[in-house]
């Protein structure tokens, strides 16, 4: 079987690791969203690539869900010393390893897309992960506070105001001309199923589905999703300030209807939104909360499932 999967974040990262037991033997390519990229002391970082990498390849720090594991943060306190911003996001000594290597090699001239293929030999993450594009894309928040209305890094909304300050408009900068990675589309044609895990709808599934041709790619195929909200919240995180800033309610039902179809042809829900439903997608409810990877194995697999039944 031959798999594709758009993810980005925790939800998405932990979501493979279920998918990757449920299907061992399985061709998975996971298509990364690259829209929280950001250059921090000169360094490109990927946190949703990263995430991706370090989870399935056994790195990640599992309790935080994102960074290393046994972490230190020597050279955060070193800047932080000499006063050096931002000292609002924290890259640890481990983590900074990754950020040089990929830098180096970009400035040398190469692809994200080769970049990632060749930090993956280390990580040896058991899916072929492919960033959305090669080419920058970055995701933007016009906020209104007392500096006036401006735009800021996702980042710096995300991590340093925890989205406390509503966003006015999610801008992605870049996505207009920006093309999908070598690969991309090639997966898409050969998949024989296509699954949305519970990532950020807004700014992680949303961002990759703006990159040209890759949405039309995705609609002739068996497509299932995964709902990130249940019962009205997210799972994690704070897609809720995401989905409000796009006028979006933060429902399983506004998500379907936010992908729509012909896109979507398979929902899974929580027990709890069993009543979401729309026309031309068969709904299912089932438990949906990844509390540890035989349940996340569980939930790749009724997805599974729910994809060969759409295609048949």
């Amino acid at each position: 079987m031959r798999i594709v999967s758009l993810a980005g974040g925790i939800g998405g990262a932990r979501f493979l690791r279920g998918l990757k037991a449920a299907a061992p033997d399985a061709e998975i390519t996971v298509i990364g969203n690259t829209g929280d990229d950001i250059t921090l002391f000169g360094l490109r970082v990927c946190p949703d690539l990263d995430t991706v990498m370090y989870t399935l390849g056994g790195g990640i720090n599992e309790e935080q869900g994102w960074g290393r594991a046994d972490e230190t943060f020597t050279v955060k306190s070193e800047l932080a010393a000499y006063g050096v911003e931002p000292q609002w996001f924290g890259l640890g000594d481990r983590d900074l390893a990754t950020h040089i290597v990929r830098t180096q090699m970009l400035s040398a001239g190469y692809p994200l897309s080769q970049v990632t293929e060749a930090l993956c030999t280390r990580w040896n993450p058991g899916v072929r992960l492919i960033p959305m594009s090669d080419d920058r894309v970055e995701t933007h928040v016009v906020i209104e506070d007392e500096q006036g209305r401006r735009a800021i890094h996702f980042q710096e909304w995300w991590v340093r105001l925890r989205a406390s300050v509503p966003a006015q408009r999610i801008v992605l900068v870049g996505a207009d001309e920006a093309k999908p990675a070598p690969g991309v589309l090639e997966a898409i044609a050969e998949a024989d199923v296509v699954i949305l895990p519970p990532s950020n709808p807004v700014v992680s599934i949303g961002t990759i589905l703006q990159i040209r041709g890759i949405r039309e790619a995705l609609e002739p195929k068996p497509v299932v999703g995964v709902s990130p909200i249940i019962g009205g919240a997210p799972v994690r995180g704070m897609a809720d300030a995401c989905l409000t800033a796009i006028g979006v309610p933060t429902t399983a039902q506004a998500v379907l209807e936010l992908y729509g179809t012909p896109l979507i042809n398979g929902w899974l829900v929580a027990e709890e939104d069993r009543d979401v439903a729309l026309d031309g997608v068969r709904v299912v409810a089932r438990p949906l909360l990844m509390t540890d990877l035989e349940a996340a194995a569980d939930i790749a697999r009724a997805a599974l499932r729910l994809a060969e039944e759409v295609a048949a």
